[in-house]
């Protein structure tokens, strides 16, 4: 039969070793959570980067045919550079419902699931 200190320093060695495969377990949840916010975030940014030259090229593009309609290339420019600031207004107005409130929506949804 087995001695009361032996029964102990089994429950002891059963509990150690649970606790240390707990926090090994929550360590391994923390890096794929983290890694998969990460990844989506860099997809999202490579998107974001990509969708920017194509804004780009299509407004260099805007600006040269409305300089043509207008007669002076470089009031085309400017028609397009006003539209920009009208809308960097807009996005700046808003930034906290139509940026830093998904941004942060989605970070906490992709951690808490």
């Amino acid at each position: 039969m087995n001695s009361p200190e032996r029964t102990i320093e089994s429950l002891f060695e059963k509990a150690e070793d649970y606790s240390k495969t707990s926090i090994e377990l929550l360590k391994l949840n923390a890096i794929d959570k983290t890694a998969d916010v990460v990844s989506s975030l860099i997809t999202r940014m490579t998107l974001f980067a990509v969708t920017t030259l194509f804004i780009f090229v299509i407004t260099i593009g805007v600006a040269l045919w409305i300089g043509e309609l207008l007669g002076k290339t470089y009031l085309g420019f400017f028609v397009m550079g006003g539209v920009h600031i009208t809308i960097a207004l807009l996005i700046y107005t808003f930034r906290r419902e139509w940026i830093e409130k998904p941004i942060r929506q989605f970070i906490i949804f992709g951690l808490y699931e």
